[in-house]
């Protein structure tokens, strides 16, 4: 899983002496979070996007590129609120939000990450298998960080169903609902065009992002230069 812990010597736990029980017993090391943080991004298809997308790499040819370079090195070092990218196709809004999933990963942050439209379709499927529905969304609402990647990602013209909006309020209220979660969040639809689609929704975002909300409306798409 790539990490090296010289506390546990890679055995991901101590043996401890439990005084109450007189016996011997398990504690888990920290480094434990950060092993299955990089199992689930390698299960997700998330371990390729954090080595190719870091802060490191992150091209500076204009202005605009670095003030969002620099907005989103603050959030990964505040640790407070969330992180909205939002805006064009191709001008890196998926390339800082994992940077900034791997310093929290980095530092043994909980973290989870959502392809909206992979992880919508199976939700919706599941609506009718309780049990089902409540262990692909139970995770996202309790886990200290969550990147949505591509909310509401549609064909151009389109809209999100109801289904989608319906879905995506009950994930991101959850986490509204406790300030100490960070979310971040990459996508097409500008803060207007959120408000557009659920007015709650929308505004919710809105509070918690309004410090480190990047809008690349108008910003050229980088795949498609010379």
């Amino acid at each position: 899983d790539g990490v090296d812990c010289k506390l546990c010597r890679n055995r991901g736990y101590f043996v401890v002496w439990d005084e109450e029980h007189l016996c011997r017993t398990n504690r888990e090391c920290e480094c434990m979070v950060r092993r299955r943080n990089y199992r689930r991004l390698k299960a997700s298809g998330m371990e390729d996007l954090v080595r190719r997308y870091t802060f490191a790499n992150w091209k500076v040819a204009e202005p605009w590129q670095r003030v969002a370079k620099q907005m989103a090195e603050d959030y990964a070092r505040e640790k407070s609120g969330w992180f909205l990218a939002a805006g064009n196709s191709g001008t890196g809004k998926t390339h800082l939000c994992t940077a900034i999933c791997a310093a929290l990963i980095n530092e043994g942050y909980d973290t989870r990450y959502v392809l909206w439209r992979d992880f919508s379709t199976n939700a919706k499927a599941a609506v009718g298998d309780a049990e089902e529905y409540r262990r692909l969304l139970e995770p996202l609402k309790t886990a200290k960080v969550v990147y949505i990647d591509d909310l509401f990602k549609v064909r151009k013209g389109d809209r999100p169903t109801d289904a989608d909006v319906k879905l995506a309020f009950e994930l991101l209220n959850a986490r509204y609902n406790d300030t100490s979660k960070l979310t971040l969040i990459s996508t097409e639809w500008t803060i207007e065009g959120l408000l557009d689609i659920d007015e709650a929704l929308g505004s919710r975002i809105y509070e918690r992002a309004k410090r480190h909300h990047l809008n690349f409306s108008g910003r050229q798409n980088w795949r498609l230069r010379e």
